[in-house]
This record gives C-alpha cells, sequence and structure tokens, in this order.
C-alpha cells in the first residue's frame, strides 16, 4: 500500500509589517506591469485617458495584489528581483498558488526558513503545481526508494535540485542505475545518498566510473569504492580526481592499491590536508598510510607527528 501522503497544513497569516514599495523596485528598466505602478489617478488623468472609476478600482486591485507577493517573497527571505527575472511566470500567478507550494514543502517537514532558501535557489517552484510537480516526487521518495517520511525533509535538505527533476525521465532511471551497480540492502540509497538520483547516468556516473576503471581498477573494486564512499559519484575529475591521483603517484610514491583500500583519500582537500600533512612527514623522514595520515584531526595528527619525533630521538640515543 502506498503511503498517504501528509494532509495540507493551514496557512499562517504573515506578519503585517509593510515595506516601502519603492524599496522593491532596485531595477526601474525591468519589465513590470503597467497596473502594479500607476499612480494613483486624478479626475484630470481619468478624463484625458478616457478612463472609468471601475477601471481605475482593477488597477489598484492589481497593484495591490502585486505588491502582496512581494512582500511575501520578503517574508521568506526571497530576493524578489532575482527570482522576478528568472520566473516571469511569477507576474501573473496568484498569491494563493505561491502559497500553496510553501504549504506542500511545510508539510513534509521543511521549516520556513529552509523553504525561503530554496524557492530563491530555485524560483521556477514558486509557480508550479503540488499536485503536479512537487508530491509525485515526494511519492517517489517514500515508496521507491522507501526514504522514511521524518527522513525526506533531510533529503531535500542535501538536495533542493531534486524538487526540479523529472520522476520519469530523470530520478527513475538514476535510481536503477544505482541499484544495478549495488545500492542495495545495507547500502540502498538513504537521506544521505539521495543526492546521487539527480545525476545524469550518460553524462555524470558514467564517465567517473571510466576514469576509475581507467587507474586499473576492476569493475567489482570500483564498486566497492563506491559503497564505501558514496561521494565519490559526486567529484569533478577534473578538479578531484586527476589532481589528486597526480600528486598520490608522482609526489607521494603512492601505490594505487591503496586507493582501493582507502577510497576516502578523495574527500579531503589537497591544498589544505593532503600536501601540508605529506610535506611534513617527508620533512621529518616518516611515513604514515593514507588512513592514518588524514583520518585524524589536526590536533591528533600533530600529537602523533611529536610522539614519531621523540621516538626517534630516543631510538638513536640507544
Amino acid at each position: 500500500m502506498l503511503l498517504q501522503l501528509p494532509e495540507m497544513l493551514t496557512w499562517i497569516n504573515p506578519p503585517k509589517t509593510l515595506i516601502p514599495f519603492s524599496s522593491i523596485i532596485p531595477n526601474p528598466s525591468s519589465p513590470i506591469p503597467i497596473c502594479s505602478i500607476s499612480p494613483k489617478p486624478t479626475k484630470t488623468s481619468l478624463k484625458s485617458l478616457h478612463l472609468s472609476p471601475q477601471h481605475t478600482l482593477t488597477s489598484t486591485d492589481c497593484g495591490l495584489k502585486f505588491r502582496e507577493k512581494i512582500l511575501y517573497l520578503q517574508e521568506l527571505n526571497i530576493n524578489p528581483s532575482k527570482v522576478l527575472q528568472l520566473n516571469p511566470h511569477l507576474r501573473s500567478a496568484t498569491l494563493d498558488s505561491i502559497r500553496s507550494v510553501e504549504v506542500c514543502l511545510f508539510s513534509m517537514g521543511i521549516e520556513r526558513s529552509a523553504i525561503g532558501r530554496i524557492l530563491d535557489m530555485h524560483p521556477q517552484l514558486l509557480t508550479s503545481d503540488p499536485y503536479i510537480h512537487l508530491y509525485p516526487i515526494f511519492d517517489f521518495l517514500l515508496n521507491d526508494v522507501v526514504i522514511p517520511f521524518h527522513d525526506i525533509r533531510k533529503s531535500i535538505i542535501r538536495c533542493p535540485r531534486i524538487l526540479v527533476c523529472s520522476v520519469e525521465d530523470q530520478l527513475k532511471p538514476t535510481f536503477e542505475f544505482l541499484k544495478e551497480f549495488g545500492f542495495v540492502g545495507q547500502n540502498r540509497i538513504t537521506c544521505q545518498t539521495t543526492v546521487l538520483l539527480v545525476s545524469s547516468v550518460e553524462l555524470t556516473l558514467n564517465p567517473k566510473i571510466d576514469y576509475m576503471l581507467s587507474l586499473g581498477f576492476e569493475l567489482d573494486d570500483v564498486a566497492n569504492m563506491v559503497l564505501r564512499s558514496p561521494g565519490l559519484l559526486t567529484f569533478s575529475i577534473e578538479k578531484n580526481f586527476r589532481p589528486k591521483v597526480e600528486y598520490f603517484l608522482k609526489e607521494m610514491n603512492g601505490d594505487i592499491r591503496e586507493l582501493k583500500r582507502f577510497p576516502q583519500y578523495f574527500s579531503f582537500s589537497l591544498e589544505r590536508k593532503i600536501k601540508p600533512r605529506h610535506r611534513l612527514l617527508v620533512e621529518h623522514g616518516f611515513t604514515l598510510s593514507l588512513s592514518e595520515m588524514l583520518k585524524v584531526s589536526d590536533g591528533e595528527f600533530n600529537a602523533r607527528l611529536i610522539e614519531m619525533r621523540l621516538r626517534l630521538v630516543d631510538d638513536k640515543q640507544m
């Protein structure tokens, strides 16, 4: 039986603090509906423009509704000018339809501050239909991937991009690929690894797997490395894999088999951790395995280095 999505929560009235309308239009040259900025008409302007009092009321109402939308976006800490530029359809959307998106996300356990960040990152969500675009994604995560309801929030916070992905075209094909690769049972996709679902199999996952195979690993080796360190499938080949492999082989004279034993090596910063610690070891004539060199904190590493130096002095005095 499919899990039932939570009832949509009752909307909480937004704060009544008003912000000067003039301060919310940072770029006067940007296209803004005339009805949203038209000044209050006078008798003279009505006569000259041949506008009826009924038309004036309609224009004023349109401007007020536009202002309400802008104030609502600001309450969510969303940049109105940015999202209006990226999603022009927002101008014609009703405030109730925009609020329904927040209600949907809130019903899945996502707090309002996080909702604002998500909508600011992906403005297209502001004009989405929750029942067409969002609830199918939550249904997929709950019933196909089997993410517990209380972990749905973590999945979205870690990867908001999942909310703008097609279930049929993106999420399901990648999910099937990952299951075949070994993400099943104890290694199944969790809220920690749902970020992998937004990756293209052909453009992202396969090239990284092929690169690791090119280093001399067997497919089973690569699968085991990835299951132990799923972040491998999120790293850039040019910015992460290649420079770290080159440093390991050329500067550290490493054995490629050690990377199979400790794939977490690629998770550490080359400039901030790998190079400085390796150079300290070389300076004092010491060697450590990758896990011993990298897994400990800076304090623990320095303490171990001092201990090794003291032991070396004691050995020389004997």
